[in-house]
């Protein structure tokens, strides 16, 4: 397993970086040798966040928690993604021989000034993976964002999958 560390207002020390690693490689059970796991350390207002990142072949398992002591946030960061490899774990196997990791292209903007006008403060760019909708809802629980972007298998145009308040799902196709 290969670890990767990012920061950003937040200058890790080596005791804490040894502290991660050791404790993400528990993970390592679940994976190749070849797999990369992103650690992004952040600091804001006196509040720390630690996410975790790990990409593999169509499929995102991230865990992201916030505090203001990172060694806290370790503990409390793993067991969530350690609960998500065990729940997809199954399909993970199914879909790919293989895991390896894909690099994530992530563009983190400076804090906006205070302003009246509202612009982008941050903005992330993927490859979208050709999938049927049942895929793209497993995707959109897996990750537990209220909407998930991708590529209809069948259409070939991109689609938007979203969580309804109501607890169902709704699509948004695109038409070229």
């Amino acid at each position: 397993m290969k670890i990767e560390f990012l920061s950003k207002n937040y200058a890790p020390s080596e005791k804490l970086k040894d502290v991660i690693t050791k404790k993400v490689e528990r993970l390592d059970k679940f994976f190749e040798d070849d797999t990369k796991v992103k650690i992004l350390l952040k600091e804001a207002n006196s509040v720390q966040t630690l996410e975790l990142t790990i990409h593999l072949d169509n499929v995102i398992m991230r865990a992201e928690v916030s505090s203001d002591n990172m060694y806290d946030n370790i503990d409390l960061a793993l067991p969530k993604l350690e609960k998500q490899i065990i729940k997809h774990r199954g399909k993970l196997s199914t879909k790919s021989k293989k895991v390896r990791i894909k690099e994530l292209d992530m563009a983190y903007m400076p804090p906006a000034e205070k302003e009246e006008n509202h612009g982008v403060v941050r903005s992330k760019s993927y490859v979208l993976t050709p999938m049927t909708v049942d895929d793209a809802i497993e995707e959109l629980e897996l990750l537990g964002h209220s909407f998930y972007v991708f590529s209809n298998k069948a259409t070939k145009n991109v689609n938007v999958l979203y969580r309804r308040n109501d607890g169902d799902y709704g699509l948004i196709e695109t038409v070229q």
